[in-house]
């Protein structure tokens, strides 16, 4: 249960923390209207999939080649999950926004564009290999370490359906962006406070 409760609030902090993914989903939805918006969160969620199924197998061997490696990945994945709360928490920029071009984009592409960006993202490869650091064990099965990567996947789903639902409307997006420094320093001060509290039981296990 604690497992899933850490996983669980990883994603959660991790997926709303704004990057690549949240721009480019609100740029397609804001250009071309809210089916590509919807469309392009469907392409993050299966991008998710790709790092997923490497962290996996690659942890895998790693617990039971080299045991020592693997404590240092869980103090690493730790450490990078309070260099993103940093990041979040120090940020005095504007997420940057395309502006509406009027002109038409297929929702293939668009699934395209989703799935590129989070597959080629680096953030989300160190933001999966930091979260199954502190949760698989040696006894962990393949079922539940894919069923943790499903979670992943349609968390992102989710909250990036809700962004392209909001920012499809002009309105709504200008709104939410007004109150962008305000969601990063909590974001930020909660993703520290979650590092810190997974390094130290992490020396120790």
């Amino acid at each position: 249960m604690s497992e899933l409760l850490a996983v669980a609030a990883i994603t959660v902090l991790a997926v709303i923390s704004p990057g690549p993914d949240f721009a480019m989903v609100t740029r397609n939805s804001y250009s071309f209207g809210r089916k590509n918006g919807l469309t392009a969160a469907l392409g993050i969620a299966c991008g998710v999939q790709i790092h997923v199924f490497y962290t996996v197998f690659g942890i895998a061997v790693i617990i039971t080649r080299s045991p020592m490696l693997f404590i240092s990945m869980k103090v690493l994945g730790a450490g990078y999950l309070m260099y993103l709360g940093f990041k979040s928490l120090t940020n005095s920029g504007v997420l940057p926004i395309g502006e509406a071009d009027g002109r038409d984009s297929t929702t293939w592409k668009a699934f395209q564009t989703g799935f590129f960006t989070n597959a080629l993202n680096p953030k989300t490869m160190l933001f999966v290999v930091a979260t199954y650091s502190q949760v698989v064990r040696a006894d962990s099965s393949l079922s539940v370490n894919f069923a943790y990567g499903m979670f992943m996947s349609l968390s992102h789903l989710v909250w990036f359906s809700l962004v392209a639902a909001l920012f499809s409307a002009e309105a709504m997006r200008r709104r939410i962006l007004r109150k962008q420094h305000i969601v990063d320093r909590v974001i930020g001060a909660a993703l520290i406070a979650l590092g810190a509290s997974l390094v130290l039981p992490g020396l120790g296990s």
